[in-house]
């Protein structure tokens, strides 16, 4: 005789999504758990990301060899074990000791190289395919090189030991490595904001001393004393304290530079009425204007619905170099051109191709050096390891952010210690020090987003309905004077599902035109970085450089000014102070600040304030080379003393969280 079947298993769907779930559950029990170290439960990335990706001309995905990778529960797509390896059994072991040890771990036992070593042999089973994926159009519109080209101009003025051969042939050097060698081939590096504070802050130091060291040599042996402490840092996997940094501090890091690109703007249109004419210095403002508005432009006609997606798209790729090339011509046209013909009107160049600034030799002897020196230069070296250590892997994690639907694991450890080589080399050839760059770092990742159709499916859509219990429903039955509502109730809820069966079949039926495009992965590949290096390289011939020196310093002013102000106006900062001054009436409902309390936003906005204003202040000082101390404090600030200042966890929980994603974090161990 068989069994008679439950009669709850039809009547209660929830309690069979219950049951596949842990069916589910148990299938996927014996993966690992993508960051063992999270101590609590982070926030899941915003539905709606900061600046996204416009669209695309094509909803595809990357081609990627699918079977690198495997699919969660959730619909999430992870790297397989075959590619990508999880910690081994004695790892696991000692990690769960020292968890359940606590504080009395030992945290002095390393494994020295274990970071680098694990960067290498995650990252390696997709080195092919970091080639072959870039046969992608989103390749294309990621390779320009001017914003790095930029911060040359200031070097150049206010040091006189740079020339825009220097800076590119950085820029080549550092593109090099990361494509050929990096773990982290989607960042952008070059000559940033804080080392160029860093370098002219060193210059003024000794400019005024009659017997002061060799510029250059001296720079030399900073660069050495700093290379040293990237490779010990990298060996030890001190890398591991990228888990402490949280949006706290990369939001206020990327504040106080949009603010130094915007400074640098204004010094640039201010320099020019000193070595030009009157006439000219204002054509230099009415250029910087210009590039500054035709951008901004360029990114509201593509975030509008205007015309078609295919020219929106191309509006948010190409709008910022046609802005370069029609504010170039435009100087050159009509009555403008006497005035930008004069000297110092344009970015200097060098006579030959391939020739440092001076004629010096590319090879700098900085080991001539007087000794007395070589130890003076030990902490400005140590000062250069700290701004590195927290900018370039900040830029690593901006540019690896939690918005891009990234597939291939990073390589934080191994990267340092090839940033630690590179920093070296800078100094033997006398080129400013590489180093990842903001916001163009993060810039390139979301170039290369590819967007695709958001997916349809009833069964994600209707699990929301859930009958009435059956507690209340027979006390209805039981009171005839309550009968017909108990048969109203009933019908209510069959009409609800009547209801949210039409909008699932409505919303399936969509075209594709109609429906919300999301980003669904990101072209990584090597050789959209790459090929900014090779055109770097290309510019240092002459006929490219001299194409170089017709560009007024009015664009390469309001280049600047179009880096800040897009940088200030996507930053969290700005983001939480436009939330406060808003109506309420025109506060979406679902925006995750609404949960917190004003006083606590207001207080969270006021710390990063604070520390921005700290950072901004110290630059405009002679103490300007302990910029990075203050930089750094950020970090214990955030972790020690915030959670102390009244705010719960779910409050921190939405004025803060993760950079990246646990997938990202976990070449660090997790995030806190």
């Amino acid at each position: 005789m068989s069994a008679d079947p439950d009669p709850d298993a039809n009547s209660n769907p929830s309690r069979n999504r219950k049951g596949s779930r842990s069916s589910q559950d148990q299938q996927h029990a014996h993966l690992p758990p993508l960051s063992p170290s999270v101590s609590r439960p982070r926030p899941l990335p915003p539905t709606n990301p900061p600046e996204p990706p416009l669209t695309l001309l094509h909803p595809t995905t990357s081609p990627v060899n699918q079977s690198l990778y495997r699919s969660t529960s959730e619909g999430n797509v992870l790297p397989s074990h075959r590619a990508f390896r999880e910690e081994d059994d004695e790892v696991e072991h000692d990690s769960s000791r020292l968890r359940s040890q606590g504080n009395g771990a030992k945290w002095w036992k390393i494994k020295v190289g274990s970071g680098m070593y694990k960067d290498v042999r995650n990252r390696i089973p997709f080195y092919w395919s970091d080639w072959t994926d870039a046969w992608n159009y989103r390749v294309i519109p990621s390779t320009w090189v001017l914003p790095g080209l930029a911060f040359s101009l200031d070097l150049i003025e206010t040091t006189g030991q740079y020339g825009v051969q220097e800076v590119l042939l950085s820029s080549f050097m550092a593109a090099f490595v990361a494509s050929f060698l990096g773990g982290q081939p989607l960042l952008i590096s070059g000559v940033t904001g804080p080392i160029t504070v860093f370098n002219k802050t060193i210059y003024d130091i000794f400019e005024t001393k009659t017997d002061g060291p060799d510029y250059l040599h001296f720079i030399g042996w900073v660069y050495l004393w700093a290379a040293i402490f990237h490779w010990i840092a990298a060996l030890c996997n001190a890398v591991k304290g990228l888990k402490y940094v949280t949006r706290f501090s990369c939001d206020t890091f990327g504040f106080y530079v949009a603010a130094v690109y915007v400074q640098y703007g204004i010094q640039v249109v201010t320099r020019q009425f000193g070595q030009t004419s009157t006439a000219s210095g204002f054509l230099g403002i009415i250029l910087a204007l210009l590039t500054l508005v035709l951008p901004h432009y360029f990114n509201a006609l593509a975030g509008s619905g205007y015309i078609n997606k295919h020219f929106r798209r191309f509006c948010a790729d190409y709008g910022m170099p046609i802005t370069i090339i029609a504010m170039t011509g435009l100087a050159y046209w009509g009555r403008f051109d006497p005035y930008v013909l004069e000297d110092q009107m344009t970015l200097p160049t060098t006579p030959h191709s391939f020739r440092p600034a001076g004629d010096r030799p590319w090879l700098v002897k900085f080991w001539q050096l007087e000794g007395k020196w070589v130890g003076t230069a030990l902490p400005f070296g140590l000062v250069l390891f700290i701004l590195f250590y927290f900018d370039a892997n900040v830029s690593s994690l901006i540019a690896q952010g939690s918005e891009y639907p990234l597939r291939k694991p990073p390589g934080f450890h191994w990267d340092f210690f090839l940033l630690g080589i590179t920093t070296f080399i800078a100094g033997l050839l006398g080129v400013p020090a590489p180093n990842g760059l903001i916001p163009q770092a993060p810039l390139h990742t979301a170039s290369l987003v590819v967007m695709g159709y958001e997916e349809t499916s009833s069964s994600s859509s209707t699990e929301t309905v859930v009958p009435p219990s059956p507690g209340p429903e027979s006390r209805l039955r039981s009171d005839g004077r309550t009968s017909n509502a108990g048969s109203f109730n009933r019908r209510h809820v069959k009409s609800k599902e009547s209801r949210e069966a039409s909008l699932v079949k409505q919303r399936e039926e969509k075209k594709p035109d109609e429906r919300r495009e999301v980003p669904v992965a990101v072209v990584e590949q090597r050789v959209s970085n790459l090929a900014q290096g090779c055109l770097c390289l290309i510019l240092m011939t002459k006929p490219f450089e001299h194409v170089l020196g017709l560009i007024p310093k009015g664009v390469l002013a309001g280049l600047f000014w179009y880096m800040g102000s897009d940088a200030l106006l996507t930053s969290g900062v700005t983001e939480k102070m436009l939330y406060l001054i808003r109506d309420k009436r025109a506060t979406s409902p679902s925006d995750p600040l609404n949960r917190v309390r004003k006083s606590r936003i207001i207080l969270f906005t006021i710390i990063e304030l604070i520390g921005f204003g700290a950072t901004f202040a110290i630059t405009q000082t002679i103490a300007a080379i302990g910029f990075p101390v203050i930089i750094m404090l950020l970090v214990p600030l955030r972790v020690l003393i915030v959670p102390h200042l009244g705010f719960s966890d779910e409050e921190l929980g939405i004025l803060d969280g993760a950079v990246a994603s646990p997938f990202t974090m976990e070449s660090v161990g997790g995030s806190i």
